[in-house]
């Protein structure tokens, strides 16, 4: 099997030394099956015919007998001094934060560094997760049962009794519960362990799966599309599952995911476009950096819109043009602060735009006149070992808003993110008072 591993933005040989004619094509094929695919995929990959170029998307695809891995890099012109192993732990810490998953990350940081994809890492994560639970015993749930008994048990089915068995007095038509591991959840788990084995490349982690697969021998596995997902009820009983349902989710059913069913050709392909988990990772960060502090943050909120029909009045609601800001961070019903997130590199200083797009800043400063917010950031990935925090303060031409555009570090741990979130944003909110 062919694996290659390469940084967003860049390119992977078709031929000597990459992959062959047939691979790339099936990798093509694979692009164009994923949900997140333009029509044509050229938003994952694009075919140079003597090389694969990869986009701004993240992680793993993989076609019959081979697969490529997409890490992330914040500057498409550096070819990224930081090694795939470090590259590939943080992003692990980012799937975890943003997809609110439970990758046990101590475990899975020392798996990435061992040099294993991103696939292959949540995979023994979550072999390893199941294989735990499953050693404390399968949760079970009382199911109805209805049976022909030679004793009575439960309550007697009457209308079927006195028409199928009206001739059988030795058979009772009983209505029962009865104490069953076959739950939907159960089901879920079953069929994860066995379209996974297909996928593992670990020794280890196929051993992991195999004994898995003997733990569900009675549980009922169904194909992957027709799984009970909306069956599944966690309550105080099976409360542990969660994450593990979580993570078979993650692995089989959400829309950044697509499967390949065909048995000869079984693949996943497991992409996450970086702009979304950034703003996602950057959004849960702010939520525990303000958490305690009086300071709300919504995001994807607002939804205020730029344009309505003209009047010669004033315009106090509109409907078309929606505006949707990545975060609104409010203290009561005041709006504070508006902060877009951006996934790229922001330019040398030299530069006095700083490689800022104008579009962004056109954006930004419609969310200034529609949301009356004094207080705007456009926030970047810092590369790492740069300085990181707020770079430079700009006043809007014929207001008194200021529009701040700050980095932040995500090869910190988490403790050292936060207070640098704190610590960028705090003092760009005029209104509000320095946050312990």
């Amino acid at each position: 099997m062919t694996h290659l591993s390469v940084r967003e933005w860049g390119r992977v040989p078709v031929g000597e030394g990459g992959f062959s004619r047939r691979e790339a094509d099936a990798l093509l094929a694979a692009a164009r099956a994923h949900p997140k695919a333009h029509e044509d995929a050229t938003n994952i990959l694009v075919d140079l015919h003597k090389k694969l170029a990869v986009r701004q998307m993240v992680g793993v695809i993989a076609a019959e007998g081979c697969s490529l891995e997409i890490l992330p890099k914040v500057d498409p012109a550096d070819g990224g001094d930081e090694d795939a192993a470090t590259v590939r732990s943080r992003l692990m810490r980012m799937l975890q934060v943003a997809l609110g998953l439970d990758l046990s990350l101590g475990s899975a940081s020392d798996l990435a560094r061992q040099g294993d994809t991103l696939l292959d890492v949540i995979i023994r994560v979550f072999a390893d997760q199941l294989l735990a639970e499953v050693r404390r015993g399968l949760p079970r749930r009382y199911l109805a049962q209805q049976n022909d008994l030679a004793a009575m048990r439960g309550s007697l089915d009457v209308t079927r009794q006195f028409t199928v068995h009206a001739v059988r007095p030795d058979r009772l038509a009983c209505r029962y519960d009865e104490l069953d591991a076959n739950t939907p959840l159960m089901q879920i788990m079953a069929t994860s362990v066995a379209f996974l084995g297909n996928h593992a490349r670990s020794i280890e982690t196929q051993r992991r799966l195999s004994e898995l697969r003997h733990a569900f021998a009675e549980i009922r596995t169904c194909p992957v599309s027709q799984l009970p997902w909306q069956d599944v009820r966690i309550d105080r009983t099976n409360r542990r599952w969660r994450g593990l349902l979580d993570l078979a989710a993650l692995l089989l059913r959400r829309d950044w995911q697509a499967t390949h069913h065909d048995p000869g050709k079984a693949g996943i392909t497991l992409l996450f476009p970086m702009n979304d988990l950034f703003e996602a990772y950057v959004g849960a960060m702010l939520r525990r950096a303000f958490a305690g502090t009086g300071i709300s943050v919504t995001e994807q909120g607002g939804r205020a819109f730029c344009l309505g029909h003209h009047t010669g009045e004033h315009l106090s609601s509109g409907h078309l043009f929606q505006t949707k800001p990545d975060f609104i961070l409010k203290r009561g019903g005041d709006i504070v602060a508006i902060i877009d997130t951006k996934w790229k590199r922001l330019a040398e200083p030299t530069d006095g735009k700083r490689g800022i797009s104008q579009s962004d800043i056109y954006q930004l400063m419609a969310y200034a006149r529609l949301y009356q917010a004094r207080e705007l950031m456009l926030l970047y990935p810092a590369v790492p070992g740069e300085e990181a925090g707020l770079q430079r303060g700009f006043g809007i031409v014929q207001g008194h808003e200021r529009l701040s555009i700050a980095t932040v570090d995500l090869s910190l741990g988490e403790a050292a993110l936060l207070a640098q979130l704190r610590a960028t944003i705090t003092p760009t909110m005029s209104t509000i008072k320095a946050c312990a």
